[in-house]
């Protein structure tokens, strides 16, 4: 794990820094500091990652940059699972359901990335974390699992939230808030579909399968869509992509070894004020009131499903 190999006193007397995050874990009710700063950088990396790939869709088509993107995360995932001699774990036991999450990963990151093109980066990331809400309401069809009252207000209030930053029935409704839209609800079936799938299929093949979705969907457009000759400082970009999406995974698989889920994953939500300031910063997009209030009743109603979730897991087990 990362860390170990720190000394908890540096040679200047100092502290060094994942021994400082561990001075704050000791007992159950302490702050589990690693694991939050781990998720927040997930946050940064997967935020940046989409910062760069609206910065690309300006110049390449979607499905193009689906290809290229699949291709950079593919490689570094093939050398980890040789380095780590984890090429036993990418043998699956249903290949039909890696094609059906994989046609849904494919529709995901293409209607996202589609959206990006017309949309701020904040908007667009505020719409997708509709997700939750479209979890919780096909649980009960596709999970057999029980929604009560007070989860479904959650819902409720989370899509109002989407309506205001819709604003429809105005002259500032875009149909392009559709796209992350879309993709929130491909999203939403793929988690689900991997929560049925987990027990038998491994993290690296799934990641596997999905990435090389992605990628041949990308391809696919090639003889649709006009693909352009890849300048060498974009050759760059795609390289990073890649790198990014590698970095921010790992980063959040990290901050769930050092602490329960239900301390990090609120700080998933972070990623909303990285897509704020960064996409002032590169795009000079600023919000608007609704968009502001509409994604914090998306926020907030996701932070209350959650908290919802870990009260009746606790009541399971206690019962």
């Amino acid at each position: 794990m990362a860390g170990e190999g720190i000394n908890a006193i540096g040679e200047r007397g100092g502290i060094g820094p994942f021994r400082f995050f561990m001075l704050f874990e000791e007992g159950d009710s302490a702050i589990p500091l690693k694991g939050i700063f781990f998720m927040i950088a997930g946050g940064v990396f997967l935020t940046a990652n989409d910062a760069l790939l609206k910065w690309l869709t300006s110049d390449y088509p979607v499905g193009q940059i689906m290809f290229l993107r699949g291709i950079f995360v593919l490689i570094p995932l093939l050398i980890f699972v040789w380095i780590f001699n984890r090429t036993g774990a990418l043998a699956t036991r249903d290949l039909g359901k890696h094609l059906l999450r994989g046609g849904l990963m494919v529709c995901g990151t293409f209607l996202f990335v589609t959206g990006l093109i017309f949309l701020p980066l904040a908007e667009a990331i505020s719409i997708a974390f509709a997700g939750p809400l479209f979890i919780t309401t096909l649980a009960p069809y596709l999970l057999q699992e029980h929604v009560g009252l007070r989860r479904w207000i959650g819902v409720l209030i989370g899509f109002t939230g989407i309506l205001i930053i819709f604003q429809p029935g105005t002259g500032v409704f875009q149909w392009a808030a559709l796209l992350p839209l879309g993709a929130s609800f491909a999203g939403a079936l793929r988690d689900i579909l991997t929560r049925k799938m987990s027990a038998s299929e491994s993290s690296e093949a799934l990641l596997l399968y999905s990435t090389i979705a992605v990628a041949l969907g990308g391809l696919a457009t090639a003889p649709f869509t006009q693909w352009r000759s890849v300048a060498f400082e974009d050759w760059m970009l795609f390289v990073m992509t890649g790198l990014l999406i590698g970095v921010a995974h790992f980063f959040m698989i990290e901050a769930f070894r050092f602490a329960q889920a239900s301390q990090v994953a609120p700080f998933k939500y972070t990623s909303v004020l990285w897509a704020l300031l960064i996409g002032y910063w590169i795009f000079g997009d600023l919000p608007t009131l609704e968009n502001v209030v509409g994604a914090v009743v998306v926020i907030s109603s996701g932070l209350y499903l959650f908290h919802r979730e870990r009260v009746l897991g606790i009541r399971r087990v206690s019962g």
